[in-house]
């Protein structure tokens, strides 16, 4: 007795077809139209090729130099959220593991450390205004002074401080 009623089926029916005159000329179009044509990458995931970096541009050549600190841009800022990322994680290690958090957020610690030593290389002392050819500088100066003192921070002193001490004695 269910499907007995012609009257219902009716309604069905026209239900059912004026349904299908909404729909399926938007399910054509995104199966045609839509989908052959969406990119393959996740909206977060947008992927950008690299260009050539500020040290393989010609002098006279001010459009690779503005890519190469437009591509020096999104790398500060691809390094600047890792860094974000990492910090959020270890204070929410230390909240976490309230008393014990020396020894269990110690890995934790210790990655935000070297993330923060190897941004603050690359991008520290630069300012805001900071582009890839004073990074290039940057990087240059810190090479020569390891070629001549050592690595900085390893505590050995100029030529001039050693001969400062050795008057001093």
């Amino acid at each position: 007795m269910g499907g007995d009623n012609p009257v219902e089926n009716n309604f069905v029916r026209v239900t059912q077809f004026l349904g299908s005159l909404v729909e399926d000329p938007v399910v054509w179009f995104r199966k045609k139209i839509v989908e052959p044509n969406q990119k393959d990458y996740s909206w977060y995931h947008q992927k950008f090729r690299r260009v050539p970096t500020i040290d393989e541009c010609y002098t006279d050549d001010p459009l690779c130099k503005f890519e190469a600190n437009q591509q020096f841009r999104r790398d500060r800022m691809v390094d600047s959220e890792i860094l974000n990322i990492l910090r959020q994680r270890f204070e929410d290690c230390v909240t976490y593991e309230a008393p014990d958090h020396k020894t269990r957020c110690l890995k934790l610690k210790e990655m935000y450390d070297e993330a923060n030593t190897n941004w603050f290389i690359k991008y520290g002392d630069l300012g805001a205004y900071g582009n890839a050819e004073k990074a290039l500088a940057k990087q240059k100066h810190r090479l020569i002074w390891e070629r001549r003192y050592g690595p900085v921070g390893s505590g050995k002193g100029s030529k001039n401080d050693k001969e400062v001490q050795e008057q001093d004695e």
